[in-house]
């Protein structure tokens, strides 16, 4: 009876694609750097809502509009942040993480795209919000796909 010979599997390293192995750290980089950014504003627009629309230009009156403005801008991007963190943490939460971040930045900026063609345009300020929102988008769906393949 002949055996076949011992097969030794190439260590996981091997089999790795080039660059394979940095795509993770990069990944949680970028996600503790999102939640760094979405606490920081979450908390701003959860602490001083009037002072944060007035930086904007955006008037709100009333304490319904202080209210509001701590629900969506506040709670919403503490959510985010937290969401982002835990990706950054746990590898089970990186795709959830970075799904999230497509969608809710596609969101933005297909909201922006839509308003330039529905009314005014925005002043010049706001070019930063785009600017950073189009970025997000793009920095999230190659940080999604590079997820997938590592």
């Amino acid at each position: 009876m002949t055996r076949a010979p011992l097969r030794i599997p190439a260590p996981a390293i091997a089999r790795r694609r080039p660059g394979a192995s940095s795509r993770p750290m990069l990944i949680r980089i970028f996600l503790a750097l999102m939640a760094l950014m979405f606490a920081a504003f979450g908390l701003y627009a959860l602490l001083s809502p009037l002072q944060m629309a007035a930086g904007l230009g955006v008037e709100v009156s009333g304490p319904n509009g202080a209210y509001e403005l701590r629900g969506i801008y506040g709670g919403v991007s503490l959510a985010a942040g937290l969401l982002c963190a835990a990706g950054a943490v746990r590898a089970g939460l990186r795709i959830p993480a970075l799904w999230f971040l497509v969608v809710y930045m596609g969101g933005y900026v297909f909201a922006r795209a839509a308003a330039l063609t529905l009314g005014p345009p925005p002043t010049p300020d706001f070019a930063a919000f785009i600017a950073f929102e189009a970025v997000s988008l793009v920095l999230s769906a190659l940080a999604l796909r590079a997820a997938y393949r590592a």
